[in-house]
């Protein structure tokens, strides 16, 4: 049995190398090249180029290498027979909720200030205070909810929405509740899976609903936010500010006004990493379930996308 890795350098090798360890009897083809394709089984796969799955006919599981599934469905030539299944796994939950926290706490004690201070030499004893925040998640899945309770657990104000109703020990909304959602927060926690309908969500029209000026963090995806728009919002007041780790274009161009804006945080796409070791035995667990005919967990539901 063959298995094919289609994906970056980088964490092509680190799954290659677990793989191995975990699983030494299944043999790896690297890239599109290989021989006897007629023997892949399954393939795990990041920004693969469309089409390139179409040479292997026995294929019967495409894991992507992460949470984000956007980028192998818009590959249409895998056909609809095959399950295409993602990444869950407690780590990523814990690092994003982490990173978020992060940025949250840093906004509330106003440390950006005070490191513009230390710069100066200025002693801000009494200059910021502590701010009263009201944050909300655009999406409540597996890993926005993780951080939503972990912050109602440190005493946050916390609310979310996400597409259905969801029973939450905060303020939940869902639906046509988008409007009432935005009018009740100072902070936007963004965790939306792209789709079409999510694509451009965090545009103008949306920061204008909202009704006090709100501190912007996104960590999902970059085509989900219209960064002139968070520009024009800036700007207007809209937004207080934005912390952001997702871009319509990564890397981040260096001619992006996004670099020296100093009402702009960001990081490179680091929010939540994958972690092969453990995403292997996912793998191997979803195939291993195809096989004996199970349920599969962890697979998308193309229609939704997540």
């Amino acid at each position: 049995m063959r298995c094919v890795i289609i994906a970056p350098p980088e964490p092509t090798q680190q799954w290659k190398e677990n793989l191995e360890r975990v699983a030494p009897h299944i043999n790896i083809q690297i890239g599109l090249n290989g021989e006897h394709p007629e023997e892949v089984m399954f393939a795990m796969v990041w920004k693969q180029p469309i089409g390139s799955l179409v040479r292997f006919k026995n294929l019967k599981l495409v894991f992507s290498m992460g949470a984000g599934v956007d980028h192998v469905l818009k590959d249409n030539t895998i056909p609809s027979h095959i399950p295409i299944c993602r990444v869950i796994d407690p780590q990523m939950a814990f690092s994003m909720s982490n990173y978020i926290l992060m940025a949250i706490l840093n906004h509330q004690r106003s440390m950006y200030d005070f490191q513009k201070a230390q710069k100066q030499k200025h002693w801000a004893q009494f200059e910021f205070n502590e701010r009263q925040l009201k944050i909300g998640f655009l999406g409540t899945g597996h890993l926005g909810m993780d951080a939503a309770l972990k912050l109602k657990y440190l005493g946050f104000k916390v609310s979310g929405f996400s597409n259905s109703p969801k029973k939450t020990s905060f303020p939940s909304y869902s639906g046509d509740e988008l409007e009432e959602f935005l009018s009740k927060i100072n902070v936007l926690v963004c965790l939306v899976p792209y789709t079409p309908k999510t694509h451009a969500l965090l545009n103008y029209n949306l920061f204008k609903k909202l009704k006090e000026p709100t501190y912007l963090i996104n960590v999902s995806r970059g085509s989900v936010q219209v960064e002139n728009d968070i520009f024009k919002a800036l700007d207007e007041g809209l937004l207080s500010g934005v912390f952001l780790d997702v871009f319509e274009q990564e890397p981040l161009p260096k001619e992006s006004l996004l670099w020296l804006h100093p009402k702009v945080n960001l990081t490179p796409h680091i929010a939540s990493l994958t972690y092969p070791k453990e995403s292997i035995q996912q793998v191997l667990h979803c195939y291993q379930c195809i096989e004996k005919n199970l349920p599969i967990p962890q697979q998308v539901d193309r229609t939704k996308m997540y």
